[in-house]
């Protein structure tokens, strides 16, 4: 969800690529975009015929393959190249706006304070750490720093670099830490001397997920994934031994994955398998590394809950009495067995019990205190409870759209709790919250370089009704001074996917559309998080359209109620989001001006009956299994590419990246290739591909900027408000 680097480039075409494209195409005012050749492929299951010209688009080695993919990047670079000028001024104008020489806010764990820093021209942070001060350990501004990974010197021989997680060993002596160099979430496991800065690779670690260091300071549990990026495998290393990696425990059942982590207070380790609606976790002492893992509940399916371990107790936050969970306290008893059994889960006390209209979404178990964070009434409170009895207290927040979030919590006896926050119009903050009192501090609120003022902006929460009659919420911000009576430009943004809240979020960025009198909404649609479980549960599966139909009736609503019109409405989603582009395309081609698909999960059938591919077989409980014919009829009728008809399509920018494990670039080439032959507009359809990274795009700062540059300058072109 979250494309355009400093690496990209004019491609000069050659030979390779000249067949592919038409005669007009020297004509530098008028590009035409490249045809790609049809080579029908019966892809007909459960006597549906479906024939696929554009199946060999998915062989990314092949030359006539990598010829188009260049062929279109080439199209893209021409279409932009009369707003060049234009594009540079709005990267310089949003990069203008982040403060340069910039620091975390540190935070101390055990003899040290942790924090990263970046500095003037830096892409990348720098992660480190320096000594607490005095009996107290407060923090001494004046102390050395010790580095423990500096991601600009990790660039210096990658084009791409990303890190999933630093873990410092008990002792503070060792760091393990894993390095993506390509975008496509292969994290090679390193383990680093932090004193001597000796660093080494653990070369039976290419798919490193996640890892977690046991109390002796020498185990360090990691898991691994497959070819299908499954995380199915936990191992144990140990650092002097003379023998392999010991795998310590394998998930065999293909919708799940496992995810590993240890608790505030270092004493127990946690290891969930993870599935779409089933979840079970196992434990064991950080202090008996070799020891076997115990079951916390009997896995059902179903039964979803989370553990929070504190001391010689857990939280357990659990679905067994209704979709939005409720927060019980139990012992951690002695034994071999199961934790729990389902008496004894039924039989515990509640902190929190389930209610209908509340989520409870994670805990936080601190010495004295447990912290949870809810969501009511599609907002987010933190709950702060007394350990040792009392009443709880409520931290609640003013503005109407907002985000709420607990941090990574790092010190298991600290007095206070730590949050970010941050709206549409707040800039994103860093508060934290005395456990005793509840009294907050606010730590930081990342500048604005430039002057920005709140005061200029506005946001609303409106409702519109669903096709169903559903009462669906959108959050909108605009400058004030710059709305108008009537409609003016207008972009919708929506995911709707995997029970993820689309929370407001303030991003510095968009205040260059703000600034242009744009107004920027959010529909928080059926099959997000926005409003608890159930109604992330009303748009999956079987009840998938309803995603579709909300972000529709978002899009009429804010032209009925006179902020837009279709002329002046652009969209915007991407991955699961982008699937969603593409569905509403679909269904309302006449309601949007030009649309932004990024990374787009658009190929839905062809994907979700490939089970080799990454994701799809876990993927089973969010979309549906294609092999069966009733959850086929769910998918063949929303699938954006089986779904494409000759009609006047609007504007497309299709962005992608050649490495993405997760939504593979053909979805995104094939869709455009097809569009192409059934619009019946002259409206430009764009395929912009980044061709050294992943999901996520461009892994530098100011790489990422520049892909924001360049989607904002389609928009605005669309719009009528960029100057050539």
């Amino acid at each position: 969800m979250h494309l355009q680097s400093s690496w990209r480039k004019v491609i000069r075409l050659g030979a390779l690529v000249a067949p592919l494209i038409v005669a007009g195409w020297a004509q530098a005012d008028a590009p035409t975009p490249p045809v790609a050749a049809k080579k029908p492929k019966d892809v007909t299951v459960h006597g549906d015929r479906r024939i696929d010209d554009y199946f060999w688009l998915r062989e990314k080695d092949d030359p006539a393959v990598q010829a188009h993919l260049q062929a279109e990047a080439a199209y893209a670079e021409a279409w932009y190249k009369p707003y060049e000028a234009a594009t540079d001024k709005l990267f310089e104008e949003m990069k203008g706006r982040i403060q340069q020489r910039d620091t975390a806010v540190p935070q101390r764990r055990g003899k040290y304070w942790y924090s990263w820093r970046i500095d003037v021209g830096q892409q990348y942070p720098v992660f480190y750490r320096s000594a607490a001060a005095g009996p107290e350990r407060k923090l001494d501004p004046q102390a050395q720093e010790q580095i423990l990974v500096d991601m600009n010197e990790l660039a210096k021989t990658r084009k791409f670099v990303n890190l999933n997680g630093m873990a410092v060993s008990p002792d503070d002596r060792l760091l393990a830490y894993g390095v993506d160099a390509t975008g496509a979430r292969d994290f090679e496991l390193h383990i680093r001397d932090i004193a001597t800065g000796e660093d080494r690779v653990l070369a039976s670690t290419p798919h490193a997920d996640a890892y977690a260091w046991a109390a002796d300071n020498r185990t360090l549990f990691y898991i691994r994934h497959n070819d299908a990026r499954r995380s199915h495998q936990l191992w144990r290393h140990q650092i002097g031994a003379a023998g392999p990696d010991v795998l310590v425990h394998e998930e065999p059942d293909e919708l799940f994955n496992l995810a590993l982590t240890k608790s505030l207070d270092g004493r127990t380790l946690m290891l969930g398998s993870i599935a779409k609606d089933t979840q079970d976790w196992r434990v064991l002492p950080a202090d008996q590394p070799e020891a076997a893992w115990r079951p916390v509940l009997p896995r059902r399916t179903g039964l979803e809950y989370g553990i929070t371990p504190f001391g010689r107790e857990v939280l357990l936050r659990v679905n067994d009495r209704g979709v939005n969970f409720r927060l019980v306290r139990v012992a951690m008893k002695p034994g071999t067995g199961p934790l729990l059994t389902p008496a004894a889960l039924k039989a515990a006390p509640e902190l929190m019990a389930h209610r209908d209209n509340a989520m409870i979404e994670q805990a936080a178990a601190f010495k004295t205190h447990a912290v949870v964070q809810v969501r009511e009434g599609g907002s987010v409170k933190l709950r702060i409870f007394p350990l040792k009895g009392g009443a709880p207290r409520d931290i609640a927040f003013q503005e109407l759209a907002y985000g709420a979030v607990l941090a990574e919590q790092r010190e298991f006896d600290a007095p206070r709790v730590r949050f970010a926050y941050n709206s549409l119009t707040t800039p994103p903050s860093v508060y934290e919250a005395e456990l005793a009192t509840g009294k907050l501090e606010l730590l930081k609120v990342q500048p604005v370089q430039g002057g920005y003022d709140a005061s200029l902006y506005a946001s609303e929460r409106l409702w519109v009704n669903g096709a169903d009659g559903t009462r669906v919420p959108i959050s909108l911000v605009y400058r004030k001074d710059k709305r108008r009576p009537g409609p003016q430009p207008l972009l919708l943004y929506g995911y709707g996917s995997y029970g993820f809240p689309t929370d407001p979020r303030f991003a510095s960025s968009r205040l260059s559309l703000l600034d242009r009198g744009v107004i920027f909404a959010i529909g928080h649609i059926r099959g997000g998080g926005d409003l608890g479980r159930q109604w992330y549960l009303d748009g999956k599966l079987g009840k998938k359209m309803n995603t579709f139909t909300d972000f529709v009736a978002c899009a009429q609503g804010l032209v009925d109620r006179g902020y837009t019109q279709p002329s002046q409405l652009v969209i915007q989603g991407g991955s699961a989001g982008g699937l969603l582009m593409g569905a509403v395309t679909n269904l309302r081609p006449d309601l949007f001006k030009a649309v932004v698909a990024q990374v787009p999960f658009v190929d839905v059938i062809n994907t979700m009956l490939d089970a080799s591919l990454p994701l799809t077989t876990e993927e089973y409980i969010e979309w549906g299994n294609p092999n069966k014919a009733d959850e086929y009829a769910w998918m063949r009728a929303y699938s954006p590419y089986d779904n494409l008809k000759p009609a006047a399509y609007p504007a497309l920018l299709a962005k992608t990246a050649i490495n993405d494990s997760q939504v593979p670039y053909w979805e995104a080439a094939k869709y455009v290739a097809k569009l192409r032959t059934v619009n019946t507009s002259k409206n430009p359809v764009l395929f912009d591909i980044n061709m050294t990274a992943g999901h996520g795009g461009a892994s530098g700062r100011f790489d990422a900027l520049r892909e924001t540059a360049r989607t904002y300058a389609f928009m605005l072109q669309q719009w009528g408000l960029l100057s050539e």
